[in-house]
């Protein structure tokens, strides 16, 4: 009868960091760096992403990869799960401040989870607006208003907000298109030129989709610009113009709503700078487009008393329609 290592069946009963140590001896030394520095962190992978933990070890992402599967998991989301795991069968109060935030406890009350929700949104409001370079953002409205087309790219989260931002600018007549899927992204933006613009975004600015198309629409010879919280991040880096929120640290990304609370400020910050522009003609296409589905609107009710109970009775010949 042959045994297994536990360290290498399944990827739940053993704890993340005893797997590590047990293959040690098979790592390289670059896989070694990777290890120390969980070992020595082991929460890291909760608050990092698969690049980020890469860069703080001196590696690559494929080699972070691969050091997964050598202890025993199918890959980083299955590691971040089981050390999620381990901290919740060390210290459940642990495990909530890891994927929730130190800011809020399990025990707050209804009020105390609502005041410090507020303030978190409100800081990250006040923060991305300290923080705008409003010359920027009026000179890129004015680019915007003038473009043959416009693609905005984003995926999850920050796919709803580039679908937002398409759609109030088709209206105002701005031949703007979303994409929250890759491979239709990087067929729109292979064939942009000179005269059109490109916007990512991504609250962490390393989202690897985005930052593919953006840079299929820099290398067609699109204007890019990236919407990020991260100044440093590869999409801000590859784009000519950056705008940035604030990084709320309250709670983890992308769980934290006020993160696209900013995304959205933002972006109605431009959209606003737009219209402004040709103020007569947009109003004259808003009131258009609103008409167009004024067919598709209950009315507004007026505000009547209590209502009676009756009984109606057809008059005789007709027929009652309900």
């Amino acid at each position: 009868m042959t045994t297994t290592s536990p360290t290498r069946t399944t990827e739940g009963g053993v704890r993340a960091s005893h797997r590590i140590r047990a293959n040690l001896p098979q790592m390289s030394s670059v896989m070694v760096k990777i290890a120390e520095l969980l070992l020595e962190h082991p929460t890291a992978p909760l608050e990092l992403s698969i690049t980020e933990l890469a860069e703080r070890a001196g590696t690559s992402a494929a080699t972070v990869t691969r050091f997964c599967r050598l202890i025993g998991y199918s890959g980083y989301v299955q590691f971040r799960v089981g050390v999620a795991s381990d901290v919740g069968r060390g210290d459940a109060h642990e495990s909530w401040r890891a994927d929730i935030g130190r800011e809020f406890d399990p025990d707050d009350s209804p009020r105390d989870v609502l005041g410090t929700l507020l303030n978190s949104h409100m800081h990250s409001l006040q923060s991305t607006a300290d923080r705008i370079d409003l010359d920027a953002v009026a000179a890129l409205a004015r680019r915007m208003s003038v473009c043959s087309h416009l693609d905005i790219y984003g995926i999850g989260g920050s796919a709803g907000m580039a679908a937002e931002m398409q759609s109030r600018l088709y209206r105002i007549g701005i031949n703007a298109h979303c994409w929250g899927e890759v491979h239709g992204g990087l067929t729109s933006a292979a064939i942009l030129d000179e005269g059109a613009m490109a916007l990512g975004i991504s609250n962490t600015g390393r989202t690897e989709e985005t930052i593919q198309m953006l840079s299929q629409a820099k290398s067609s010879g699109a204007f890019t610009i990236a919407l990020t919280n991260d100044a440093d991040s590869p999409l801000a880096e590859l784009a000519d113009v950056t705008v940035i929120t604030a990084a709320p640290e309250l709670y983890l990304q992308p769980d934290d709503l006020s993160a696209k609370h900013s995304q959205l400020f933002v972006l109605d910050l431009l959209y606003l700078l737009v219209a402004q522009l040709d103020f007569t003609e947009i109003a004259t296409r808003l009131a258009a487009s609103a008409m167009a589905v004024s067919e598709h609107r209950r009315p507004a009710h007026p505000v009547r008393g209590p209502r009676r109970a009756t009984q109606t009775q057809p008059i005789a010949g007709s027929t009652a329609h309900v």
